[in-house]
C-alpha cells in the first residue's frame, strides 16, 4: 500500500476521536479530559519513552515531539514531555488507553454507521507506529538499538492485542482501502469537463501507451453506445469488469483508480470509489466466514469499482482449509446481481491471472477486458526517477545521472525475479535520498545552500545496484 503520512494519519485519528465521543465511546472523566487529548498525550508518552532511551529527553528530542504532534508552541508543554525523560523500560509492557476505546469500538461494532469499517484501531496503531520511525529517522546517523528495541517492543505489544480482539489487519493487506472519487453532486458540464482532465492525466503518464490506447477506446465506445442510446437506438453490450496482466509497478492501481472516476463522470458508475483488496482482506479462516466478509467489501464498493490485487492467490491452492473459491463464488454472483452498479478489475501477473480465469467455468465470461501492462523500459523509468525526484525537490547530477541511467539500464536487461519497475525506482530514490542526507548532515556549508540540499551526486548511489 502507499506510504503513510504522519500528518494525515493525525487528522483522521483526531475525525476518529471525535466519532468515538459522540457515540459514547471514550468519555474519560480523569483529569477532565476526553479521548483526543488522551490520544495525543499517549503519542507524547510514547516519544518520551523512544528518545528517553539514552535516559535523557534533551530540548530538541522534546521540541521535535512538539512539532510532530502538533502541541501548542509553549514552554510548559515543552517541560511536559521533558519530565517524561524517566519513562521506565517496562513502559513497552503497557498499552495506550486510546487505543483500548478503538479496539473497543472495532470489536463491539460501537460505531453505526462506521465510515472506518471497523479500522480505528488500526488507524491508531498506524499513527503511533509512523510517528516512531520519524522519530527515529531524525537521525543522519545509525539509529541507537536500545531505541529500536524499545519501538519493536511497543509495537509488538499493541499487534498482540489488535490480534487478541480480531480487529488486526496486517499493513500488506489491502482491505477497506477506499479512493474516494471526486465531488459527485456535479453539472454534465463539471463531469464532462472532469473527464477531459482525467484523460490528460491519463495520456501524461509515463509509458503505458498500449494501455492510454485501449482506455480511450473503451471511452469512446461507451460515448457512442450513450448517443445511440439518446436516439432510441439499442446499446451494445459492453464489458466493463476488467483483467490488469502485468508485473508489479507497472501502474495497474493507478489506471484502476483513473477509470473508478472515468466512469463516474461518464454516468456508467453512480460514486466512483476504488476500493483495494488482496487475498487477506477477503478469506478467512472458517466456512461461512470468507462469503461473509467478501459481501462486506463487495458492499463498501457498490457504485464504484471493486479492485482485487494478485486475484490469483485466491484459487493457486484448492486443497481442504483454503476458502479463497468462496470468495470467488460470492464475487460472481455479486458480478451477475449488480452488474449495472458495481465493476470488478482483477489484475496479477500475466501466467498466473490465465490460471485464475481457468479455475471457475464463470470467470473467464465475466470479464471482457483484458488490459495488458508492459514492463517499462530503461528510459521511461529514468523518467519516472526523475519525476518523483521533482515532486521531492531532490534532482540529479550529471554524474549522478549517468551512473542511476547504467544501474537501471542493466537491470532492466538482466531482470532479477523480483524485478517491480516503478517500485524499484521508488526504493532506488529513497535510498539515495537517505544515502544524500547521511553525507550532507556531514558537511558544515550544507546549512542554508539549496544546490548541496537539493542535489543527488554520484556517490550517493554506491551500492545500489
Amino acid at each position: 500500500m502507499e506510504q503513510l503520512d504522519l500528518q494525515a494519519l493525525l487528522a483522521k485519528s483526531y475525525e476518529i476521536c471525535d466519532a468515538l465521543m459522540s457515540a459514547n465511546v471514550g468519555q474519560v472523566r480523569t483529569e477532565g479530559k476526553n479521548l483526543k487529548p488522551m490520544f495525543r498525550d499517549d503519542l507524547a508518552l510514547f516519544g518520551a519513552y523512544l528518545t528517553g532511551a539514552d535516559g535523557v529527553v534533551t530540548d530538541d528530542e522534546a521540541e521535535f515531539i512538539r512539532e510532530k504532534l502538533g502541541f501548542s508552541a509553549d514552554a510548559k508543554t515543552v517541560e511536559d514531555i521533558r519530565r517524561r525523560r524517566g519513562v521506565a523500560a517496562g513502559h513497552s509492557a503497557e498499552i495506550p488507553q486510546s487505543l483500548k476505546y478503538a479496539v473497543l469500538s472495532d470489536a463491539g461494532r460501537k460505531l453505526d454507521p462506521d465510515p472506518f469499517r471497523r479500522q480505528c484501531a488500526m488507524y491508531f496503531y498506524d499513527t503511533f507506529k509512523v510517528f516512531g520511525q520519524e522519530i527515529m529517522a531524525r537521525y543522519a546517523r545509525e539509529v541507537p538499538q536500545d531505541e529500536v528495541q524499545r519501538f519493536t517492543d511497543y509495537l509488538e505489544r499493541m499487534e498482540a492485542m489488535l490480534n487478541e480482539y480480531s480487529v488486526w489487519r496486517p499493513v500488506t493487506q489491502k482491505a477497506y482501502r477506499v479512493v474516494e472519487p471526486a465531488n459527485n453532486e456535479k453539472t454534465e458540464e463539471e463531469r464532462a469537463a472532469e473527464l477531459e482532465e482525467l484523460l490528460a492525466e491519463l495520456d501524461s503518464l509515463i509509458g503505458l501507451e498500449g494501455v492510454k490506447r485501449q482506455v480511450n477506446t473503451m471511452v469512446n465506445l461507451i460515448k457512442v453506445q450513450q448517443m445511440r442510446e439518446e436516439l432510441g437506438m439499442k446499446p451494445a453490450d459492453i464489458a466493463k469488469h476488467m483483467v490488469f496482466l502485468g508485473n508489479p509497478g507497472t501502474g495497474k492501481t493507478t489506471i484502476a483508480r483513473l477509470m473508478a472516476n472515468i466512469y463516474r463522470c461518464l454516468g456508467v458508475l453512480r460514486t466512483g470509489q476504488l476500493v483495494e483488496v488482496d487475498r487477506s482482506g477477503l478469506v478467512r479462516g472458517y466456512i461461512g466466514q470468507t462469503a461473509t466478509q467478501t459481501a462486506e467489501v463487495i458492499d463498501q464498493a457498490m457504485g464504484g469499482v471493486l479492485f482485487i490485487d494478485e486475484a490469483y492467490s485466491l484459487t493457486v491452492s484448492k486443497g481442504q482449509g483454503d476458502f479463497g473459491q468462496e470468495a470467488v463464488d460470492t464475487l460472481l454472483k455479486a458480478m451477475e446481481d449488480n452488474r449495472d452498479d458495481l465493476v470488478v478489475i482483477v489484475a496479477g501477473y500475466t501466467d498466473l491471472m490465465e490460471q485464475f480465469l481457468d479455475s471457475n467455468p464463470g470467470l473467464r465470461s465475466r470479464f471482457g477486458t483484458r488490459i495488458m501492462f508492459e514492463d517499462y523500459t530503461a528510459d521511461e523509468l529514468m523518467g519516472i526517477l526523475a519525476l518523483n525526484l521533482k515532486k521531492q525537490e531532490y534532482r540529479l547530477s550529471a554524474e549522478a545521472e549517468v551512473k542511476a541511467r547504467e544501474i537501471i539500464t542493466a537491470r532492466v536487461e538482466n531482470k532479477p525475479e523480483n524485478f517491480a519497475n516503478a517500485r524499484d525506482v521508488r526504493n532506488f530514490m529513497e535510498k539515495a535520498i537517505a544515502n544524500h542526507a547521511t553525507r550532507v548532515a556531514a558537511l558544515e556549508h550544507a546549512k542554508g545552500n539549496k544546490d548541496i540540499l537539493a542535489t543527488i551526486e554520484a556517490d550517493d548511489l554506491e551500492d545500489l545496484e
